[in-house]
């Protein structure tokens, strides 16, 4: 392996790792995690290193043998060669092995039981990073920290190298792995499935304060956590032609791509169960054109390989807004074709499925599956899986589709215009032809169904058609999925109510059962137990730990909101994690800020609707008192915004751009000092928010009232003892239920003012004209005091702020200024601020993934979660 060391009979390989300069000292305490402020006893430390998870010290050698082991005989490395990547993956693979068993187990427990499975289909799964997260939730992470010290090495570094598996855009695919994280944790019988994208989302740089992107290779270096698995490769086929015979449709001549899967573990919270994520990568068939062939088309043939696999080469990086590429349709039809295919496998194989008698009559497939669509993406799972069953299995068109509708049910996650997905008649009849004509079966007996409901009623048999008719006919999949589904949910309780009263009326009038409300929830062990221990160390002192499993637990803590040596704990790890930080920051963006000021941030996707530019106004506004009246005390604020803006959004690209134009000026004003500071947060990701948000001191939700669905980040801020800034919009308004509005700074339009305005007009000019401080801001961006070099860079934002700004800015902007003042005075008082904290941290058990996971469970797939263990795989 090492040249230098070839041919030595002296050194035997397995010792490599196990030399001298290895530790054998136990690990003293790190100093830059959270510790507690008084002196522990014994007790209060096991306490302490039960919540961050000891598997017992008699692990540490077997798992520094593992270790070994794998650098060896995996990695075929030894400590002469080895690279810290190199440990990386050699720790990974230890702790993957720990998972390996509990997954097997897993399986083989499914099969015996034979429980109803849940399949959630989603484009997107934003897992972050693995390796920690499998740690807690094995109880493994302080074992491998002092195996590893004892190696000589440190595991905050090796956990540094691993890639993000960035699958997402945001919210949407982030609520995915969370509620994988939470099936798991209540030991539901439940698959993720989606495609293994070659590149993710992209990695975000800011040249000269604009955007640029750069391909996320997240695979380069290979993915431990992965296991391919060929013997379930399916073919996915797309184009062809339709023959209809007196036996039945046959779908012909068409292009074949396979859809290889790669599973990936997904470890419950110690309980020992290991359910499954499985992600399609297309792969071309092997057979080439031999006719190509003979005259020498043998390279050409090769190389056009490429052309199928480019379905799961990459990520599309857009957030709220559809963009009708016959590629991204591609993509959804793969996903959706190639799990079906699998779902229809599993249901025959298991021991409920493989009688005779249910082979022939797949009616029973509701009894056991459960499909949930997450949002329009996966919507072709409808067509296809009435293909299979009328198509390939003969059955009855009325018998197939009463199947579909008790199998599928559909969640929807926005209410932009923009968003919802309309695909071109023309692309179907090209890519799916087959599914066009399903889909206009559909269509046929739904409006047939509406006609008899509403004779005469030609306009509402128009609203509600899955086929709109204009210049380019279309299909509205949100109607598809509705039509299709037993169930459909918005995401948060305000969010449900506008898709019942508007987006969606006509339906909910038709089947109001089917309409439901699922608010969105975050996973504690991710969100509160990894990313920020020091806090849940302090709470499980005061009321033991199981709020991990049961976030209603936290209401306990509401008995100590007027403990002082409780307000200083929590006080006390909100400070560490600010200066942890601003180390962070100072190492990794050679930023220097200061950790006594307000933490101000707003991560999120960069979007016209989520206001980043309300917030920009604040700034300048403040910069503009501070330049005004420098000798008075100002509360210091470090404003940090960060997310990513579509490449192809160029509002929100000059919207970055604004950001970071504000923070040169700003940032560079000897008259401001430390007193203000604006920061863009570059590749905002799941790993860089595990460092921020337990740092936030204010968290900002200041979406136009009705536009958010719901948002997980405000939970996730709540949890970690942000207080929230927000409008009343999405799940703010369940936040502030549970919490007390006196708790959050809720300020702005509700959803009613906001419609009132939609009709008598909203004029911009009138609150420019009255409101002095704001002329004054949007004046400076507008006349290039923060662009002196292109006095004209952001007359684009201005014309649309003045003359076309559909979320109504400058209409909240005088409550939002006065609500920042009150924010900055109560800052003051660490004390009160303290107490607010401790509230929203009490009030979070409704925002826990679980109680929304054990909801989807009970109202919509009819299965029952429960809180027992699969034994563990040496028992």
């Amino acid at each position: 392996l090492d040249s230098r060391r070839e041919g030595d009979p002296t050194r035997p390989a397995t010792d490599r790792i196990s030399q001298p300069a290895a530790r054998t000292s136990p690990r003293p305490p790190r100093t830059t995690r959270a510790t507690m402020p008084k002196p522990l006893t014994d007790q209060e430390k096991r306490k302490q290193i039960s919540v961050r998870g000891l598997a017992g010290v008699e692990n540490v050698a077997d798992l520094k043998t593992n270790f070994n082991r794998h650098l060896h005989f995996t990695l075929v490395k030894d400590r002469n060669v080895a690279t810290r990547r190199d440990y990386y993956f050699a720790l990974a693979h230890t702790v993957r092995d720990h998972l390996v068993g509990r997954w097997i187990r897993t399986q083989q427990h499914y099969y015996e039981k034979d429980p109803k499975r849940v399949y959630y289909l989603s484009l997107e799964f934003y897992m972050g990073r693995t390796l920690q997260n499998t740690m807690v939730n094995l109880a493994l992470e302080n074992a491998c920290d002092e195996a590893l010290y004892q190696l000589g090495l440190d595991m905050e570094e090796l956990q540094d190298i691993e890639e993000d598996a960035g699958l997402g855009n945001g919210g949407l695919g982030r609520l995915a792995a969370c509620f994988l994280d939470s099936m798991a944790s209540l030991g539901l019988a439940a698959y993720g499935y989606g495609i293994r994208y070659e590149f993710g989302i992209f990695n975000q740089k800011i040249v000269k304060g604009w955007q640029v992107e750069e391909a996320d290779d997240w695979l380069r270096y290979g993915n431990p956590w992965e296991k391919a698995r060929p013997e379930y490769m399916r073919p996915v086929h797309f184009y062809g032609r339709v023959e209809h015979h007196p036996d039945g449709v046959k779908w012909v001549d068409t292009q074949v791509v396979l859809a290889l899967p790669y599973d990936t573990p997904v470890p419950g919270y110690r309980n020992n169960v290991v359910n499954t994520m499985r992600l399609w990568s297309a792969k071309a068939p092997c057979e080439f054109n031999l006719k190509d062939f003979n005259v020498g088309g043998y390279i050409q043939a090769v190389l056009d390989r490429n052309l199928a696999e480019n379905i799961s080469r990459v990520l599309y990086p857009n957030d709220n807004f559809f963009e009708g590429k016959e590629l991204r349709l591609k993509q959804e039809y793969f996903v959706v074709a190639a799990t079906l295919q699998d779902i229809i496998r599993r249901f025959k194989a298991s021991k409920f499925g493989s009688t005779e008698v249910v082979r022939m009559d797949l009616t029973k497939l509701p009894e056991k599956v459960a499909i949930q669509l997450n949002d329009t993406h996966p919507a072709m799972a409808i067509p296809e899986l009435m293909r299979i069953l009328v198509d390939d299995e003969k059955l009855s068109w009325e018998t197939a589709w009463d199947i579909c509708v008790r199998t599928c049910a559909y969640t929807n996650h926005t209410v932009l215009p923009e968003a919802l997905e309309r695909w071109p008649i023309d692309l179907f009849q090209n890519l799916l032809p087959r599914h066009l004509e399903i889909i206009y079966e559909i269509n046929r007996r739904h409006l047939e169904r509406i006609g008899s409901l509403y004779p005469g009623d030609f306009d509402r048999l128009r609203r509600m058609s899955l086929i709109e008719e204009g210049d380019q006919k279309k299909i509205n999949m949100a109607h598809l999925c509705i039509v299709g589904s037993h169930a459909v949910n918005g995401v948060a309780r305000i969010h449900s109510d506008i898709l019942k009263a508007s987006v969606f009326k006509d339906f909910y009038e038709v089947d109001p059962q089917k309409f439901q409300n699922k608010t969105n929830g975050i996973t504690p062990r991710r969100w509160l137990v990894m990313s920020n221990p020091g806090l849940a160390e302090v709470i499980a002192e005061r009321i033991g730990e199981d709020f991990i499993r049961d976030l209603d637990q936290l209401k306990k803590l509401l008995k100590f909101v007027d403990d002082e040596a409780f307000l200083r704990d929590v006080a006390k790890i909100k400070q560490e994690n600010k200066m942890k930080f601003a180390a962070h920051l100072e190492e990794h963006y050679k930023v220097k800020i200061n950790p006594n000021s307000m933490f101000d941030l707003q991560v999120k996707r960069i979007h016209e609707y989520k206001r980043q530019l309300l917030n920009c106004l604040h700034i300048i506004t403040m910069y503009n008192r501070i330049k005004k009246e420098p000798n008075k005390f100002w509360t210091p604020r470090t404003i940090m915004i960060g997310g990513k803006a579509a490449p192809g959004y160029h509002t929100a690209k000059m919207i970055i751009k604004l950001i970071t134009s504000i923070g040169e000026v700003v940032n560079n004003d000897p008259v401001i000092g430390d007193r203000l500071k604006v920061i863009f947060l570059e590749n905002y990701r799941v790993t860089l928010a595990e460092k921020a948000i337990p740092a936030a001191d204010l968290s900002e939700q200041i979406s136009t009232a009705g536009t958010e669905a719901s948002g997980t980040g405000n939970m996730k801020f709540m949890l970690n003892g942000a207080l929230t800034i927000g409008t009343m919009d999405g799940a703010n308004v369940e936040m502030a239920e549970e919490a007390g509005e006196g708790n959050l700074f809720i300020f702005g339009m509700r959803v009613d003012d906001v419609e009132a305005m939609d009709k008598k007009g909203y004029n911009a000019n009138e609150y420019y004209n009255r409101i002095p401080e704001l002329k004054q801001a949007v004046d400076q961006v507008s006349g290039g005091y923060f662009s002196p070099n292109e006095p004209g860079l952001f007359k684009d934002i201005v014309n649309m702020l003045m003359n076309h700004d559909r979320f109504k800015v400058f209409a909240d902007y005088e409550e939002y200024i006065k609500c920042q003042e009150h924010v900055s005075e109560l800052y003051k008082n660490t004390k009160e601020w303290t107490k607010k904290v401790v509230h929203n941290i009490a009030a979070c058990g409704k925002f826990s993934s679980d109680r929304t996971i054990s909801q989807y469970a009970r109202e919509i797939w009819g299965m029952e979660p429960t809180l027992e263990k699969i034994p563990a795989p040496d028992d």
